[in-house]
């Protein structure tokens, strides 16, 4: 891209890729066969891939930016004598809750880019949506997040306010609409949890006992809690009825505790659980017209039957 872009918009090679598919009247898509199809039989038809992406530098080491701080006040030698330590949660106001936005605003900002490209190829919408972060070449601290699928277009005269975003594929959207639902909003829910290793847990850590880990199973569970928590939340917020679950991952990692001397072993544990999902509505379909009941007489019924229609036909006559 040698042209200059303020940000908002599409950028301009996204601009001339669009341009470039108006002028051709051809469009291409990751779609297979079946899937193709299966958009076609709802009612729907694609009209380009899109793409968005955005390149943030991200703070990501707790060690030099803080957002891994446990904030147990039982560090030191004597810890022991403070009780078990609490998992502090991202989604609770949490240290981490920075980092959180920073991703969150990235992803928004691709998501963004790909439905504004949806929008001027005259799509309504954007199907097998399929969104990855990685590392920047050559920038450890810099990712690149990247959401690319393929844009469709209603044919009938009923269309969105705005275009949706979806993980789902060509017959999973087809099964959606065929059941009475529409995808609304492609979601990340997103949390970090972090958990001093207390006293308690070293003894357990170390015993030549079988016995479970309270502490990493509270610390797991409760930044899972949260992951849900924020996809149902910004669910909500779109407006959806429900949430369709796409994919969770969960990472777990040790690091030194940041408020700890610098010749202490002290380690805290840290749990960073993400969750994609499409959240979903429900649609009124005009009601179905009823069916007329064919009757066919037998036996000589007919003469009879015609008789008794006739005489119904009549005012003032009885049957």
């Amino acid at each position: 891209m040698t042209e200059s872009w303020s940000g908002s918009g599409l950028p301009p090679t996204a601009a001339a890729r669009v341009a470039e598919g108006r002028a051709s009247g051809t469009w291409s898509s990751a779609l297979s066969t079946g899937e193709f199809a299966a958009i076609k039989s709802v009612g729907f038809e694609p009209v380009g891939q899109v793409m968005g992406s955005a390149v943030y530098h991200v703070g990501r080491s707790g060690q030099y930016w803080g957002y891994h701080a446990c904030g147990y006040v039982g560090r030191g030698w004597a810890r022991s004598v403070y009780g078990p330590a609490g998992v502090i949660l991202s989604g609770n106001g949490g240290p981490s809750a920075a980092l959180v936005q920073v991703m969150d605003s990235a992803r928004g900002a691709a998501l963004g880019r790909m439905t504004a490209e949806c929008a001027a190829l005259g799509g309504d919408g954007v199907v097998a949506a399929q969104l990855t972060m990685a590392p920047f070449p050559a920038a450890p601290d810099c990712l690149e997040f990247k959401v690319i699928g393929t844009a469709v277009r209603a044919t009938g005269s009923v269309r969105p306010r705005r275009p949706f975003t979806s993980h789902l594929d060509g017959q999973g959207f087809a099964k959606l609409i065929t059941a009475g639902w529409v995808p609304v909003e492609l979601l990340v829910g997103m949390s970090i949890g972090v958990r001093h290793d207390d006293f308690r847990t070293g003894q357990q850590r170390y015993s030549w006992n079988n016995q479970e880990m309270e502490g990493w199973t509270a610390l797991v569970h409760l930044v899972r809690a949260d992951a849900r928590a924020q996809l149902h939340r910004q669910g909500a917020t779109q407006g959806g009825d429900g949430v369709i679950l796409a994919d969770s991952d969960l990472r777990v990692w040790e690091e030194r505790c940041l408020g700890s001397s610098q010749n202490s072993e002290q380690t805290d544990h840290i749990a960073e659980s993400t969750l994609i999902g499409t959240a979903i509505a429900r649609f009124a379909a005009k009601p179905a017209e009823p069916r007329t009941l064919t009757v066919m007489p037998l036996n000589g019924g007919g003469d009879r039957l015609r008789r008794r229609l006739a005489r119904a036909g009549r005012p003032g006559t009885r049957g």
